[in-house]
């Protein structure tokens, strides 16, 4: 008998396979494919992206002064992200083989890719670029994370995080210690690389 945990994995797994659906039309809509694990605009569309780029001294002209004061704010930040990365890399590489578990992959998560695109200026792009990698390596991050707390602690909480990682829902239930003791070895053993 599925339980209804199980029919709500199953209806967001679908819900998933139909937004790749829709994510395929689009693509094909908007004329680009991926080869190599980049996107190809034909050409024609390309040469209409470049037609409408917005030229970089027009784009810094009408930006609003507070804008522009707190760019240097945003850009501040990538030295902590940078160490947050090697910290993280090393902590995955030190610990992940002495606990078993499967390293998360780099590109599965830091995504950067739209600097490629015609219709952005080079200040669009270089704002891509952070943006691609700072949000990639916080989903890595938390995907580190998540990993370990399934290792470690596999427990749901009492009440409910406003937006939990992926594998929480397989987390057993607060307050159930025979479900803690009996089912904490599957829970490691499934982030084992050979599972």
């Amino acid at each position: 008998m599925t339980s209804p945990f199980d029919r709500l994995r199953a209806l967001v797994q679908e819900t998933r396979s139909e937004i790749d659906r829709e994510l395929a039309e689009r693509r094909e809509q908007l004329r680009y494919r991926i080869e190599r694990g980049k996107a190809v605009f034909d050409s024609e569309v390309r040469d209409a992206h470049r037609a409408i780029r917005e030229k970089l001294p027009g784009y810094i002209f009408h930006a609003r002064l507070r804008v522009v004061l707190t760019a240097p704010v945003i850009y501040s930040l990538i030295l902590p992200f940078v160490l947050l990365d090697l910290f993280v890399a090393v902590y995955q590489a030190v610990c992940f083989p002495v606990y078993g578990i499967e390293k998360v992959r780099r590109r599965d998560h830091i995504v950067i890719d739209r600097h490629r695109l015609a219709y952005l200026n080079g200040l669009q792009k270089l704002n891509c670029l952070y943006c691609g990698y700072v949000n990639g390596l916080i989903a890595l991050v938390r995907e580190v994370s998540a990993r370990t707390e399934q290792y470690w602690c596999p427990i749901r909480h009492a009440r409910n995080p406003a937006d939990p990682h992926s594998r929480y829902p397989d987390f057993l239930d607060y307050g159930d210690a025979e479900a803690f003791q009996s089912q904490k070895k599957k829970l490691r053993d499934d982030l084992r690389p050979d599972r």
